[in-house]
């Protein structure tokens, strides 16, 4: 196997110069180079000769050594260029041959990285620097160990699948088609997982993955192609990526796709940067096909004197060396090549004679310049920095593609126009100027499958007429409702078919699930694990699982006495009987009413303070103290008959239930309790709430749960808050909801994962939630009757307690305590007057008098004070002691009078 070196002269004016300047260089380039053997460089490159992309690799690498070349002074370099033929094997054996026959310093090329690899282990074995084109699709561990020699000049794979991901978010397609055409050695497919993982960070999947075998293994690639995509008619998913394929599959791909509409509005299609880089090559009936395409391609400037000046120069030798493919700019695959010899010449400057290979590479590792590229650095034997991406939009009409907008990794790791779309005007297949859906939309011709349950309990949420159900005129019910003002919402045209559906609720969302159905409208829950496999849309109704059970009445002979709690009695009481001995002490002195026997005087107390209760009393009052004391009193009397009359009322009217029934209860006396068969109740009152399956009646319809109630076969039923909410407003006086409401997701449609229809649903039904459409629905349809509105079900009215009396009671106490003591007072006041007024009146003989019969005066004296029962009286009387008649002659007796209005004293 021979290897022809290659000197590199001033661009050739003709074709014939340049054959002629080759002749004359291979005649005496063996001569030059013995002669200046130590001077001479010589480089291995390993590429496909065959490819685009490989032609323009060869044609740089040739421009950049012809530059060194007329540069340096010290060093030349010499390319050997080999065709591996994309095997990995071959590229092995011609790295050995290469480093053996032409001794060369340094192998560059490999566009895949399974040659990357095997030559990499050569490069390991004799310690040659190995630059590769290609990088691997995920970071292996211990890399730089395992190739020590190995450098890759090429984009993180993962950042590039960053950007599609964030294409797919920034138009909400939730689930993509991925395309790629194998490789003649299974492919390096990592880059499939790395899509996935970007993918799933979004809330998108792969639906469906097409692996197109490699081109030259086909003998009727057109056909095979067809036949592949007419597998996609049945995938829902209209988002395509095109992770990599070559030039004439991507030409039958395109064509036989846009044949099949798949390249129509709302389809959207995306090719990576390997594809992109083919569009130059492509003829304008390719292009045509392609159209509204979006491509990636890796920015770099393409307006600097640098990059103009190899332009120049790439193109007169890409143009002689391929006549056949026509004027070719530079590619980012041309300049990574370019850029690459250029760090291989920094580091050949370096050398000396005494330079190993190790520190050869280590100075290719360090080099650090602005190339064609964009900035070229190495970290760990890879590009360190992450490159900017150019979206651009394929729209023919004479121009390939247009380019519409940046991409690229900021700090915090995501691009700055994600999820806000590209910026200007895009091109969409079908010359579409709207955002694609990214899904097959339905058409007249194939309409939206809905299913609808054909068996609920309630048929005010869906009601199916039978003799009309082939048509979407028989269905009617508060979701069907909502669903048809959801429609009239939606800024596009929704054709769809209803179909009833018989089954459990779980079995019309498997319908969905396995492409049976496109949605389901109805009462379908929301729950966890079914959210996991479809779309559901925003919720239209509020759900959770209530207990509903019949109402009793509670009788009692003590009912009276449920107004006011026991303690509230008690503080009752106490007030009235203070009351009533304040009012007695007050009037007991002058008001000759509340005088006479003890017995007499108790009654009339009690009497006067609990009739103030019911009617004005025949007893007058005289003290102005107990006027206030009864005032108050009447103040309190008020406000309890007032309150314990609205308490009674509300006891006797409200409803309440005879015992308390709650679960625990139902669970340990093993009532039999009632629920919805088809739907999830009957599982989750098993799994959930612990109730034994034997006890669970599975109710087939409305007017059953009446009958199961009337013959006591069930002593509770168990139903969703919209069941319940549909049911009380219809049997409000005889039934009522207890127990806590175990909250759920709400009902909503259901959708195929990955649907956009039920976002705009979703969207939709949050309009009609905000202009009160559904609440208008629901009173339709679920609470039509006010007759329930004002009645309210309650398992107990509570008693009126102290804590919302205490301060009248507080009042009344207080008066009644001041009264009290402002009489007292008056009382000791008057009598110590009365008794200095009396001491004044003695004369010391009568003091004598009085002591020398102290015996006898004993008696008259305890006689001659007031008597208890004279305590609070206005009038009081005291006779003089030394003036009674038994004992006194000389003096005569002294009375003294004192009234609350005047005051006089007569001498007898």
């Amino acid at each position: 196997m021979s290897f022809a070196p290659i000197s590199v002269a001033k661009p050739p004016i003709t074709r014939l110069l340049y054959l002629i300047l080759i002749t004359f260089l291979l005649i005496f380039s063996n001569g030059a180079e013995a002669a200046n053997n130590e001077d001479v460089r010589n480089i291995g490159a390993i590429i496909d000769l065959n490819s685009h992309i490989g032609k323009e690799k060869k044609a740089a690498m040739e421009v950049a050594a012809q530059n060194y070349n007329q540069n340096s002074k010290n060093y030349r370099l010499s390319l050997y260029f080999h065709d591996s033929e994309g095997d990995p094997i071959k590229a092995a054996s011609v790295a050995e041959e290469l480093i053996e026959e032409k001794k060369v310093k340094l192998i560059i090329g490999m566009e895949t990285w399974q040659e990357a690899a095997h030559v990499g282990k050569v490069g390991n074995r004799a310690q040659i620097p190995v630059i590769s084109f290609a990088a691997p699709s995920i970071t292996l561990p211990l890399m730089p160990l395992r190739w020590p020699f190995l450098i890759s000049m090429a984009n993180d794979p993962s950042v590039e699948m960053k950007c599609i991901a964030d294409l797919v978010s920034a138009y909400n397609w939730r689930k993509v088609v991925v395309i790629y055409e194998d490789d003649e050695n299974g492919g390096d497919m990592g880059i499939l997982t790395l899509l996935t993982e970007a993918l799933q960070k979004i809330g998108s999947e792969v639906e469906y993955r097409l692996v197109l075998p490699p081109y030259s293994s086909l003998s009727d690639p057109k056909g095979f192609v067809l036949d592949e995509l007419v597998k996609l008619l049945s995938v829902q998913s209209r988002a395509f990526i095109v992770l990599q394929s070559s030039l004439p599959m991507v030409s039958h791909l395109f064509r036989e796709a846009k044949k099949l509409g798949f390249l129509e509005k709302d389809s959207a299609w995306i090719i990576s940067e390997s594809v992109t880089s083919l569009l130059p090559y492509a003829d304008s009936s390719l292009i045509s096909s392609m159209k509204g395409t979006l491509g990636i391609k890796t920015f770099y400037p393409n307006s600097t004197n640098t990059y103009k000046a190899f332009q120049y120069q790439f193109q007169q030798k890409f143009r002689i060396e391929n006549p056949q493919e026509g004027d070719a700019n530079p590619g980012i695959y041309a300049l990574r090549a370019y850029d690459s010899n250029r760090a291989i010449t920094q580091a050949t400057e370096k050398m000396t004679s005494n330079t190993s290979t190790k520190m050869f590479l280590q100075d290719i590792l360090l080099a650090s310049f602005d190339g064609l590229s964009g900035k070229v650095s190495f970290t760990e034997g890879k590009l360190s920095h992450n490159p900017i991406f150019r979206i651009v939009n394929v729209v023919g009409n004479g121009v390939k593609y247009k380019e519409l907008d940046f991409w690229m990794v900021t700090e915090n790791g995501s691009s700055p126009n994600k999820l806000q779309g590209l910026d200007g005007s895009v091109v969409w297949p079908g010359d579409s100027k709207d955002k694609p859906k990214g899904w097959a939309m339905p058409t007249i011709e194939k309409p939206l499958r809905i299913g609808v349950p054909n068996n609920t309990q309630f048929k005010s949420f869906v009601n199916i007429d039978q003799s009309k159900k082939d048509s979407n005129e028989g269905y009617d019910g508060f979701c069907i409702d909502i669903f048809r003002k959801v429609e009239d919402r939606l800024h596009y045209d929704l054709p769809y078919k209803f179909e009833a559906i018989s089954g459990t609720y779980d079995e019309l969302v498997e319908a969905v699930i396995n492409n049976t159905m496109d949605a389901i409208v109805g009462d379908v829950t929301i729950l966890a694990d079914r959210f996991n496999h479809v779309e559901f849309t925003q919720s239209y109704a509020e759900s959770g699982l209530s207990m509903v059970i019949p109402i009793k009445y509670e009788e009692s002979a003590w009912m009276f006495m449920k107004p006011f709690t026991r303690e509230m009695w008690m503080v009752t009481g106490v007030i009235l009987f203070y009351t009533m001995f304040i009012v007695w002490f007050l009037e007991h002195p002058t008001n000759p009413e509340f005088s006479g026997t003890w017995k007499n005087q108790i009654r009339t107390t009690l009497w006067f303070t609990f009739s103030c209760v019911f009617f004005a009393q025949s007893e007058r009052v005289h003290s102005n103290l107990t006027k206030v004391v009864v005032m108050t009193w009447l103040f309190v009397v008020f406000i309890l008959t007032a309150s314990y009359t609205a308490s009674l009322s509300s006891i006797l009217t409200v409803r309440q239930l005879e015992s308390d029934i709650d679960i625990d209860w139902l669970k340990r006396t093993n009532q039999k309790v009632g629920c919805d068969g088809d739907s999830f109740v009957g599982r989750y009152l098993q799994d959930v709430l612990g109730f034994k399956k034997d006890n669970i009646y599975n109710i087939s319809s409305e007017p059953v749960y009446l009958e199961e109630f009337r013959k006591k076969n069930i002593t509770a039923a168990f139903l969703e808050l919209p069941y319940e909410k549909y049911f009380l407003n219809k049997y409000c006086k005889g039934y009522t909801t207890t127990a806590p409401t175990y909250r759920f997701g709400g009902l909503g449609f259901v959708f195929q994962k990955g649907s956009p229809i039920a976002i705009d649903v979703s969207e939709a039904i949050l309009k009609l939630s905000e202009n009160g459409n559904i609440t208008l629905l629901e009173k339709k349809w679920l609470t039509p009757s006010d007759e329930c509105s004002t009645i309210t079900n309650t398992n107990e009215t509570q008693s009126l307690s102290l804590k919302s009396f205490w301060g009248i009671y507080l009042i009344s106490a207080a008066t009644s305590t001041i009264g009290f003591l402002l009489s007292l007072f008056r009382l000791l006041r008057s009598y110590r007057r009365h008794q200095q007024a009396n001491d004044g009146n003695q004369t010391p003989s009568d003091k004598i008098g009085i002591g020398e019969k102290a015996v006898g005066t004993a008696a008259t004296s305890t006689a001659s004070m007031p008597h208890f029962d004279d305590l609070g009286s206005t009038r009081w009387e005291f006779v003089d002691l030394a003036n009674a008649p038994e004992h006194l002659e000389a003096s005569p007796q002294v009375e003294i009078e004192i009234s609350p209005t005047h005051q006089d004293s007569s001498t007898h």
